[in-house]
C-alpha cells in the first residue's frame, strides 16, 4: 500500500477514534494527545499494516496499548524501589492518614496481651517481635529451631485470641 492511501485511510478512521480516546481518559486534552500519539505510532508503523485488515481494530489496539502504557508509566512514576539491605518499595501516593492516637490505645493492648503470655512464650515471641530470625533466637535461648517455631505460632494464636477480644 502506498503512503498516500495509508495516509487517507488513517485520516478516515480518525473520527472513529476520537471519542474511543475521550471514553479512555476521561479529559479532552489527554485525548488528543492520545490520538495523536495512536497517529504517530500508526505513520511509524505503517509495514506492520497487512493491506486487507481492519484497519479501525488495528488503530483502537494501537490507542489502547498506548493508554495502558502510559498508565502503567504513571503508576511507576509514584514508586520508589529504596536499595536499603531489606529492598522496600515506597510509594508516596499513600492516601490514608494515620490516627496516632488510636495506633498507641492498639500498641498499648498489643503490648498488654504480649506481657500476658506465660513466660516460656512470651521470651522468644519478645525477641521474635524485635526482629531477630528463628535460628538466632534458638541459638540465644539454647532451645532447638523447631522448639522456637512452635513456641512462636502458639504465642500468635494465643495473642490474636487475646487481640481480638478487644
Amino acid at each position: 500500500m502506498a503512503t498516500r492511501e495509508f495516509n487517507q485511510l488513517l485520516l478516515q478512521n480518525t473520527d472513529f477514534l476520537k471519542p474511543f480516546a475521550v471514553t479512555l481518559t476521561k479529559d479532552q486534552e489527554t485525548a488528543k494527545d492520545l490520538l495523536q500519539e495512536t497517529m504517530y505510532r500508526a505513520l511509524a508503523n505503517q509495514e506492520k499494516y497487512s493491506v486487507g485488515t481492519n484497519i479501525k481494530a488495528w488503530l483502537y489496539t494501537i490507542m489502547r496499548n498506548i493508554f495502558i502504557n502510559n498508565y502503567r508509566r504513571k503508576a511507576k512514576q509514584n514508586t520508589i524501589f529504596d536499595n536499603s539491605t531489606n529492598d522496600f518499595l515506597l510509594d508516596y501516593n499513600q492516601s490514608t492518614i494515620d490516627n496516632g492516637a488510636e495506633s498507641n490505645l492498639r500498641m498499648k493492648d498489643i503490648y498488654a496481651a504480649i506481657h500476658s503470655l506465660p513466660d516460656i512464650f512470651k521470651q522468644p515471641f519478645m525477641l521474635y517481635f524485635e526482629g531477630y530470625k528463628y535460628h538466632e533466637i534458638a541459638d540465644n535461648l539454647g532451645e532447638p529451631l523447631g522448639t522456637i517455631k512452635s513456641r512462636i505460632h502458639f504465642a500468635r494464636r494465643l495473642l490474636k485470641e487475646q487481640i481480638n477480644k478487644f
